[in-house]
């Protein structure tokens, strides 16, 4: 996965037992990090211009991610021809990043135009950007230069640099993403994904991911059965097929599915077949509606980890759908926590999950 679920994996059976009446002294904590690219690659679930944590990535896994000519480089160490394109001498001030994780590598102040017709640095952005391993291939002795968070192949390290260093990253232009200084994230619609999903009543689950810090929008509606537009009172009867969901817009540059999942898992019981609580029926089943295989991936993952962790006392009967439809419910439906606080449904029922997800989650509420 694209963040160590430790943190995740260990507070949630706290949050559980608070959830069952017991007490607990212990704050909670949360590790989870905005992630703020400057950089967009909805193919690539590793990417990030964020998050350091070390990966540990099939080839694979990479050959389905990574475009061919950068997978030779990248995974399989080879050398594009020199003079490629205008990097080599380029010496635009901005920010370089590795072009399969996202890492950030070198600034354009470290960089300097040599005669190689590589790109050349004399000194890395920091001690974890850039790590080494000697190459002996072609009967040369040469210092491999590699990504420090994904292991990919960059290019070589000489002893023929400038000073202050006296080195010479010679590296790949296409194992680099650069980005200008200036350059800022738009938060635009390439940036914006959906996912709907359901977790017994939808008024529950829409109260909390309105809080969660990256997402845009939360929608109320029904997913799957066999029926077009049903209505509240037609699914209500359980004879639809369908189940109360929420359409969650969210913005990749600040949250993902690894975050939006892991909220999912802690605000509602994964565990009971058909049933949320008081509320029985297909309708109220648990259930990730996905619409592409990134998101059937992210769900699998996510549920075999719980699963293979025991972190609940049952297996999880999270069912995985493809999406076909989302048919929203009607305007009384939507904000229903907002709008009715003092109803004792959101008291009893509302609240108590509000306050789990807040507790667990506090690093990561939108601001207001």
């Amino acid at each position: 996965m694209r963040k160590s679920i430790f943190n995740f994996l260990f507070l949630l059976p706290l949050f559980m037992m608070t959830a069952c009446g017991q007490s607990n002294n212990k704050q909670n904590t949360t590790q989870n990090k905005t992630m703020e690219n400057v950089i967009s690659k909805p193919e690539n679930p590793y990417y990030s211009n964020t998050d350091t944590t070390k990966l540990n990535i099939s080839d694979a896994e990479w050959k389905k991610v990574l475009s061919p000519d950068l997978y030779a480089v990248a995974r399989e160490a080879n050398t594009e021809r020199a003079f490629t394109g205008t990097m080599w001498n380029s010496e635009t001030k901005g920010t370089y990043y590795c072009a399969a994780c996202g890492l950030k590598l070198f600034r354009s102040n470290q960089k300097f135009t040599s005669s190689c017709g590589w790109p050349s640095f004399f000194e890395q952005e920091n001690k974890n950007s850039v790590v080494f391993e000697k190459d002996n291939s072609f009967g040369m002795q040469r210092i491999e230069a590699l990504c420090g968070r994904c292991n990919s192949h960059l290019g070589h390290l000489f002893d023929d640099g400038p000073e202050p260093t006296g080195k010479r990253y010679c590296m790949n232009a296409i194992s680099l993403d650069f980005v200008p200084d200036g350059t800022v994230a738009q938060n635009n619609k390439a940036n914006l994904e959906t996912i709907v999903l359901g977790g017994g009543c939808y008024w529950c689950v829409e109260a909390v991911y309105e809080n969660l810090d990256g997402v845009e929008k939360v929608v109320s509606g029904f997913a799957g059965g066999k029926v077009a537009n049903p209505s509240y009172e037609e699914v209500c009867t359980g004879t639809t097929g369908a189940a109360e969901v929420v359409e969650i817009t969210y913005d990749k540059t600040k949250t993902n599915l690894d975050e939006i999942f892991k909220v999912f898992f802690t605000v509602h019981d994964p565990t009971t077949l058909n049933r949320q609580g008081a509320d029985v029926g297909t309708q109220y089943r648990s259930v990730i509606f996905y619409k592409n295989e990134e998101q059937k991936k992210a769900a699998e993952n996510i549920i075999a980890e719980l699963n293979s962790n025991s972190v609940y006392s049952s297996k999880i009967v999270t069912t995985l759908e493809p999406f076909e439809a989302f048919y929203k419910a009607k305007d009384y439906h939507q904000n229903y926590y907002q709008n009715n606080k003092n109803q004792p449904y959101c008291e009893m029922v509302i609240q108590p999950k509000l306050e789990k997800f807040e507790k667990v989650f506090k690093d990561r509420l939108k601001k207001k």
